[in-house]
């Protein structure tokens, strides 16, 4: 039996802006397949009755039957006679398009290559690791040289901080999900951005968030009166943002904005949790606009409810699970004794080898800086050339641009792109309820020599009869 139902009206906002020049059924399965390889219906959910999804989205009965049938043949859909249909991935090879040449190249995740110290500190790391193996096991909040070596970045970067108001987690998304279960009760509501890094909708839904958005856009970034009134009209339990370099459309959070912000969470209450996993990814930024790498949480009169997320995932390696949580002493306190209802702790191996790359951060930053401005500088080059009706904005940091395609194609896109061997994450995967589809997030964190083949892909999916019919691949992503 599937653990969700989906209802029609719930699928039509998912599906968003799905019919294309292919016939209704084929663009109506495509859509819901995308939906499921990437996620946003999770496998095990009870589709909507075909009379009833037919009702909603003005189909004749048919033409949804005739779509439910496709995807059961490629094997998304299972129906049972009295039970309906539920979404699965397929397992047999025969429902699947042939794999291209030379496998996928994976876009789906904005990730950092390693820095070459890494192999040295795992050394070293592995060299000092009988010095622990008697006193550290299952360590719930973190060891405390590393503690120190965080809480001293901090410090440095201007908002001073002891160890104790640090602990260590199994990397950001992590620390996310710790927060929102322990913080949050069902039914409280949650001030999120859209889009946003989808990962943490998840875990905010997950401990029974209901969830309200305010806009981030590439060209305007935030809306101050839009967030202060959100927090008048709702007073949220939480607000989780990214206000520097912001996942996916690059935005930093003006400094009044962000004074504007602090303040109306004090008035209400309202606990904010800043996400700064990408805030160290400076380009170019100006530095006349307030913004000099100080951490939100420092901002003259911010509450002490404010609580950060870091992580080496985007400066180190993402395959170097280590994030962290900076908030006051009471909250770290909570979080530890609730912590073990999840997991036992972070791996001492892997907290000794970021111990010993914590003096190297501010090279590592810097060159990572260097590498993600000659990418962004010749991603914007080579796309005006070959697609010239995309808008592309010039971020000045993060690990991303998202770029406005002209027409509400992302996930159609997306979906096509697949069977030129290029896995890329839709547009609509950021947002809440199928908003999006006229973006694209297109990372700038890849070698140039697979950034230049993506765009190239990316062309000729999008030059190609990309609103045919596109075959169903099994692949699942998981965005970053």
């Amino acid at each position: 039996m599937a653990s969700i139902t989906l209802s029609a009206r719930s699928l039509a906002a998912l599906l968003g802006q799905w019919k294309t020049a292919a016939p209704a059924y084929r663009g109506l399965a495509d859509r819901i397949r995308l939906l499921v390889l990437d996620g946003r219906i999770p496998v095990g959910t009870r589709l909507p009755a075909e009379r009833e999804l037919a009702e909603r989205l003005a189909l004749s009965r048919t033409t949804v039957t005739a779509a439910y049938r496709e995807l059961r043949e490629a094997g998304y859909l299972r129906s049972i006679r009295g039970s309906g249909s539920v979404t699965l991935l397929p397992s047999a090879p025969t429902a699947l398009a042939p794999v291209p040449q030379g496998g996928f190249l994976d876009f789906s995740k904005a990730a950092v290559p390693p820095c070459p110290e890494i192999i040295d500190a795992v050394a070293t790391a592995a060299a000092e690791l009988p010095r622990y193996m008697h006193d550290f096991d299952y360590d719930l909040v973190g060891m405390p040289e590393l503690r120190q070596a965080i809480a001293d970045r901090y410090t440095a970067r201007g908002l001073p901080t002891d160890p104790d108001e640090i602990m260590v987690t199994v990397g950001a998304q992590h620390a996310i999900a710790l927060i929102a279960r322990t913080l949050l009760s069902r039914g409280d509501r949650v001030l999120v951005e859209m889009p946003s890094y989808p990962h943490a909708y998840e875990a905010l839904r997950a401990a029974g968030a209901r969830l309200g958005a305010a806009t981030v856009s590439s060209e305007t970034g935030w809306d101050v009166r839009e967030l202060e009134q959100w927090f008048e009209r709702t007073s949220p339990a939480m607000a989780y943002l990214m206000p520097d370099f912001h996942n996916p459309t690059g935005a930093s959070m003006p400094l009044e904005t962000r004074r504007r912000v602090a303040a109306a969470a004090e008035r209400h209450g309202t606990v904010l949790v800043i996400d700064e996993t990408t805030a160290e990814l400076d380009i170019d930024r100006p530095t006349d606009e307030g913004l000099d790498g100080t951490p939100f949480a420092a901002l003259q009169g911010a509450p002490a409810s404010i609580i950060t997320i870091g992580s080496v995932g985007k400066t180190i390696w993402g395959g170097l699970r280590i994030g962290w949580i900076r908030a006051e002493r009471g909250t770290i306190r909570k979080l530890v004794s609730a912590r073990s209802l999840g997991d036992l702790g972070t791996p001492i191996l892997d907290q000794l080898t970021v111990q010993q790359l914590m003096p190297a951060m501010d090279g590592i930053v810097a060159r990572r800086g260097v590498a993600l401005g000659e990418t962004r500088d010749r991603l914007v080059d080579l796309l005006a050339d070959r697609l010239p009706e995309w808008t592309v904005p010039r971020v000045d940091g993060g690990i991303a641009t998202w770029v406005n395609l002209g027409e509400a194609a992302s996930s159609q896109l997306s979906l096509a792109a697949r069977s030129h061997g290029l896995v890329i994450v839709a547009g609509p995967r950021f947002g809440i309820d199928g908003a999006f589809e006229r973006y694209l997030r297109i990372p700038i964190s890849y070698p140039w020599a697979q950034t230049e083949q993506a765009v190239e892909l990316l062309t000729q999916t999008w030059h190609s009869a990309m609103f045919g019919h596109v075959p169903a691949l099994d692949y699942l992503e998981d965005v970053v």
